[in-house]
């Protein structure tokens, strides 16, 4: 069995630090072959990759995926540089960085694909689902063992929806963004294995990774001049999924949560 780990957003330093002192340990005890990150929200501001966050995670983990906020720390040029980071593939034609790509781990070829939501995000993005279907097409051709889709989306319907169309064709297909995990994990008929959000790995003890006073008040109609990342230690949220590579399915998926502090 082939054994991935993907972790949810990693938001600022505290959940680099987080995935740099957790995910040696889960390599060894959890007998993982790859580690996938998004690491949209990575930045020291919580928002956007940087080139010094993402080189931080890359020492850790074998590829990451971003989002909406994938050029709010960078304006592409690390994107452009360094292959084992993708964006959402629906994004512009001209955007910066490429929407899949592939990466050796153990054996095996395994190929990762981006694509962001546009319910209630941004609804002149093309179709996630063409974007999906073009991607898997092209990583199938490139001879990828195990495919991986990261869905970042607001909504719960359109990520859902996302794992029934790629069910029996992707091995892995995960949803992000919301920052908070769902306890709908399972394995599709056809082997696919689903998630409609990792959730987050960053400060619980804020919102969503932000500091929890000026969500608050921003809540309850107050002016703020912006929200900024809660400072506290990070917890990680993440899944394990097991795949027969041979077999071309996933057979299980389980979560895993480590705490800091």
């Amino acid at each position: 069995m082939f054994r991935l780990l993907f972790i949810g957003d990693v938001v600022g330093d505290s959940g680099c630090a987080a995935v740099r002192d957790f995910v040696p340990g889960l390599r060894r005890k959890l007998g993982l072959d790859a580690v996938v990150a998004n690491g949209e929200n990575s930045a020291p501001g919580g928002r956007g990759i940087s080139v010094e966050s993402g080189a931080e995670l890359l020492e850790t983990v074998d590829f990451l995926t971003l989002g909406n906020h994938a050029f709010d720390a960078d304006d592409g040029t690390f994107l452009e540089a360094e292959p084992r980071v993708v964006r959402p593939a629906n994004l512009k034609e001209d955007a910066p960085g490429r929407g899949w790509g592939v990466f050796e781990a153990d054996g095996a070829r395994v190929g990762v694909a981006n694509v962001q939501g546009r319910v209630f995000l941004d609804d002149g993005l093309r179709s996630p689902f063409a974007a999906a279907d073009l991607a898997l097409t092209d990583l199938e051709s490139s001879g990828a063992d195990v495919i991986l889709v990261d869905v970042h989306a607001e909504a719960t319907s359109e990520k859902q929806a996302m794992g029934r169309h790629l069910a029996g064709r992707a091995q892995i297909v995960v949803g992000t963004h919301t920052h908070v995990p769902t306890a709908d994990l399972g394995v599709f008929e056809g082997g696919t294995a689903y998630a409609t959000d990792v959730g987050m790995t960053g400060d619980p003890a804020g919102v969503i990774g932000f500091n929890g006073d000026q969500f608050l008040d921003l809540f309850l109609g107050e002016r703020i001049s912006g929200l900024s990342v809660a400072k506290g230690p990070a917890d990680l949220n993440a899944v394990l999924i097991e795949i027969d590579v041979e077999g071309r399915r996933a057979v299980s998926i389980e979560r895993v949560h480590r705490m800091r502090g």
